[in-house]
């Protein structure tokens, strides 16, 4: 069938979905089109919202992406009706009484129905043993589904020690709780909520939950979760509701605030709870559209839903929500940071000590938080910093930090700094009394201009005629710079020629920092010296994995040079950095929030080190003589 005119605004077309259906699995469209025995051509069309594909089409290509045929069928039959109708003054109302008609639908198996907790038979069981059947679920699902496809995903669902501990932060006694779960899984994260109202001294009076969950191979459990929950309220006299909504979070939620023609109804939540995925969202994407068109500039799946739940939540609404830590800093998420804050107040944040104890299960690397905050413009005048180790009946310590010093108002990037026990806060007071930053001491910190992958043509395994020396994470050697490096999986030189010529400096004393270590590496920050005496050429270029420190582009004196390398190999100062810094990743944005000593202090420093390489033990001890 013709469309009469291709599909505009900000809400995605079936034809964009499917581009990125096919993008996705890095297709050529004459490859789709020739499977599904259609003209390449006319799906190019469809892509481009010119035309709509027929029911015979749209159950082609569902069968050939995966994908559920409910789901696409409602996109094609929705802009049939955009497209014919969506210019009639009486379109929104036809809507409506389609809406008034047949209630609240979601997508399950191949009907459309009303999920609701009177469907679903469950065993009557003790109210301790049901949290665990439910966490069963978990197990289960995660067993059946596809790792790689789980990992791509991100799709990490929460073990019933986290969820409790998380249920466990929403502080305030409701009347009736309304309960937002996006990204709701198997039903984890809901039922431990739910169960935590129920437990209060005065449980609400009525308890609804929407839980929004896309994979079709989870929404059967999920359903069965919440007719326990059912059970529960039932027994306990609450009345309870939920409703399941099998779509993508970003474009439902995307599609409520903007209020679009036929857009679903904005329902109030007085809560939120939630495990996002995690995982990146490109700069061209679909996704980054949507999330544009709310006013939400992001670059990671689970800081999408967190800015789409701080706007979706009644005034005094709380969330909990757990995530990596990698929100806390850096440049990319400043944007992120900045809107959150603006919305809500912060009560909690909590950290574990192992990176993969919580997790265990599923083998995440990442280091984890969460977050427990109120949407209020009033500012509590003390955050609670906790940790534990993880595991299900772990210690959890606690300590109260003054706002400010968790997320200063002054701080235009709007960092979180967690001292989470004295020794930290002893840290923090001595890095933050030091008197000077880069700028004090005409210093520069710059990333390493040269990037592999396009400079791949200019590489060279070994230097040679008319090439200079191409410096890597592996030549660090302790405290100096060791090049070349036989052998080895870098290359150690980069030609010299006019494409290149740019990214080179003059030779000179530098002291490079890591941007990237392992999670084996006992230091976050990973500081050497290049000496120009070691390496006999007029020119060097740094790789994009390194920091550089220089005096506006020319290199240090070494004394300077060793102090302060000596200085950013320290415990005070990785310790510090820790602070604010939550993943591996050293950006050069973060070294510039250091405080430092004088540079007569370094430079007085270097001379007592000398030529010699410290163990940390004897290095801390001299930091703590001459600096501390």
């Amino acid at each position: 069938m013709k469309s009469k005119s291709p599909i505009s605004g900000s809400v995605q077309t079936i034809g964009a979905w499917l581009r990125d259906l096919r993008k996705a699995r890095k297709l050529p469209l004459r490859s789709v089109a020739a499977v599904v025995q259609m003209d390449s051509t006319l799906l190019s069309k469809i892509e481009l919202a010119q035309r709509l594909p027929t029911e015979k089409q749209t159950r082609a290509l569902v069968n050939f992406f995966k994908v559920s045929f409910d789901e696409m069928e409602a996109k094609r039959l929705a802009e049939h009706f955009t497209v014919h109708y969506g210019h009639s003054s009486a379109a929104r109302k036809a809507a409506w009484l389609i809406k008034e008609q047949y209630g609240e639908y979601e997508t399950h198996g191949n009907a459309s129905r009303q999920i609701t907790s009177t469907r679903f038979d469950v065993p009557a069981m003790p109210s301790s043993d049901i949290l665990k059947e439910i966490d069963g679920f978990r197990r289960i699902a995660t067993d059946l589904l596809d790792p790689v496809l789980r990992r791509e995903r991100g799709q990490f669902m929460t073990p019933l020690s986290v969820a409790s501990f998380m249920a466990s932060l929403f502080s305030k006694p409701r009347k009736e709780l309304h309960l937002l779960d996006a990204g709701a899984g198997t039903g984890m994260l809901s039922a431990a909520a739910i169960f935590g109202e129920l437990a209060r001294d005065n449980p609400p009076q009525r308890i609804t939950v929407t839980g929004f969950e896309i994979d079709p191979a989870l929404t059967g459990y999920l359903q069965k979760s919440y007719a326990y929950c059912a059970e529960e309220c039932s027994r306990k006299k609450v009345d309870f509701s939920f409703r399941i909504i099998a779509d993508d979070f970003i474009s439902y939620a995307s599609e409520v605030l903007r209020a679009d023609m036929f857009a679903p109804a904005r329902d109030k939540f007085n809560a939120a709870i939630a495990n996002p995925p995690y995982a990146k969202i490109k700069s061209d994407s679909s996704t980054r559209r949507m999330l544009r068109s709310v006013g939400i500039e992001t670059s990671n799946l689970y800081t999408a839903f967190l800015a789409l739940l701080a706007q979706l939540l009644d005034d005094n609404g709380e969330l909990v929500a757990i995530t990596p830590r990698s929100f806390c800093n850096g440049p990319y998420f400043k944007p992120f940071r900045v809107q959150f804050f603006g919305l809500m107040s912060l009560r909690q944040l909590h950290v574990f000590d192992s990176r993969s104890e919580a997790f265990k299960d599923d083998d995440v690397l990442q280091e984890n938080i969460i977050t427990h905050a109120v949407k209020t413009q009033s500012r509590s005048d003390c955050i609670t910093v906790s940790t534990s180790d993880g595991t299900a009946y772990g210690e959890i310590r606690k300590r109260s930090c003054p706002y400010m010093d968790v997320v200063s108002p002054k701080d235009e990037d709007q960092v979180i700094h967690l001292t989470t026990d004295d020794i930290q806060e002893k840290y923090r007071s001595q890095i933050t009394s030091f008197p000077n930053q880069l700028r004090d001491m005409e210093l520069t910190v710059s990333t390493g201009r040269v990037v592999d992958f396009r400079t791949r043509e200019f590489l060279r395994a070994d230097p040679g005629p008319g090439t200079v020396p191409l410096i890597h994470p592996c030549h660090f050697n302790g405290s100096f710079v060791s090049w070349p490096k036989a052998n080895g999986r870098k290359p150690n030189a980069i030609i010299n020629n006019s494409q290149t010529r740019g990214l080179f400096l003059v030779s000179d004393v530098y002291v490079l920092v890591k941007r990237f270590t392992s999670k084996e590496e006992k230091r976050r920050v990973v500081a050497c010296i290049y000496d120009p005496s070691r390496v006999s050429s007029n020119l060097v270029g740094f790789e994009n994995h390194l920091d550089y420190f220089h005096m506006n582009g020319k290199g240090l004196p070494m004394e300077f040079a060793k102090g302060l390398t000596a200085f950013l190999n320290s415990t005070v100062v990785d310790a510090f950095f820790r602070q604010f810094n939550g993943h591996t990743q050293v950006n050069a944005s973060d070294l510039k929030r250091l405080r430092f000593p004088s540079r007569l202090e370094l430079e007085r420093l270097g001379r007592k080190i000398g030529d010699r390489s410290l163990d940390q033990t004897t290095l801390d001890k001299l930091i703590r003589k001459e600096l501390l």
